[in-house]
């Protein structure tokens, strides 16, 4: 693994244990299943997407380090551009094809460290998780890195993609079981896609039944804003 500078080490554990701090208090935030969290080597975490809340939130559960991918243009933005500069975000042109966030992250699991991505692709409109995209896939064969499955519950109801700001509300996180490398390498593509969605499915479910969600609503989008699941007009 890359020994980063000490200052840089010093940074990300402050915001590590800041935004526990912080979101425990304001959030009720729980994080159940840490133990699953493997303790070395490339690690490849596949979770589901319901916020801007969940890189920060999934990282703060995980004493190991974690790396992020950020869309290239958000290193432009004052502000929120040195943060996930000083946090050493993986840059993502997605017009551009994301080649390179793929080698560089390709280049950090096998330096032994942890990447979080999000296969859905983009965050929830509904808040379920979404069918995933296949290409962790490849990343996590390259590498011979483990895949572990989070399902993040409570941040679909606490900032919806069509909100403006975030309300107060209540966070869980589950980190589940691992498939371990000669588990990821046993299985085709099309196996292994579909077993980390059932996983991440299950544990998702796990959390929505918790009473602190069973009672609150789901928020609606506005029709306006929402896509479109009419069929298409022949």
């Amino acid at each position: 693994m890359a020994e980063r500078p000490l200052l840089s080490r010093f940074w990300y554990e402050f915001l590590r244990m800041w935004v526990r701090l912080v979101w425990t208090f304001f959030y009720r935030t729980r994080y159940t299943g840490q133990r699953n969290i493997p303790g070395e080597g490339p690690v490849l975490v596949v979770a589901n997407h319901q916020s801007f809340f969940d890189p920060p939130l999934i990282g703060a559960g995980c004493r190991r380090r974690m790396n992020y991918l950020a869309r290239k243009n958000l290193f432009d933005q004052p502000g929120l551009g040195w943060l996930i500069r000083s946090l050493d975000a993986i840059p993502v042109d997605r017009e551009g094809g994301a080649l390179s966030g793929l080698k560089e992250t390709l280049r950090r699991l096998k330096r032994d460290e942890m990447v979080l991505i999000f296969p859905e692709g983009a965050r929830t409109w509904d808040g379920e998780v979404g069918p995933l995209q296949p290409g962790f896939v490849t990343l996590a064969v390259r590498s011979r890195a483990a895949i572990l499955p989070v399902a993040i519950e409570g941040a679909f109801h606490a900032w919806p993609r069509w909100q403006k700001a975030p309300r107060l509300g209540t966070l869980h996180v589950h980190y589940g079981v691992p498939l371990m490398p000669d588990e990821v390498a046993r299985l085709d593509e099309k196996s292994l896609v579909e077993e980390v969605e059932r996983r991440i499915r299950m544990y998702h479910a796990q959390l929505a039944r918790n009473p602190a969600f069973a009672r609150q609503p789901r928020p609606h989008c506005p029709p306006s804003l929402c896509p479109s699941t009419d069929p298409p007009v022949a």
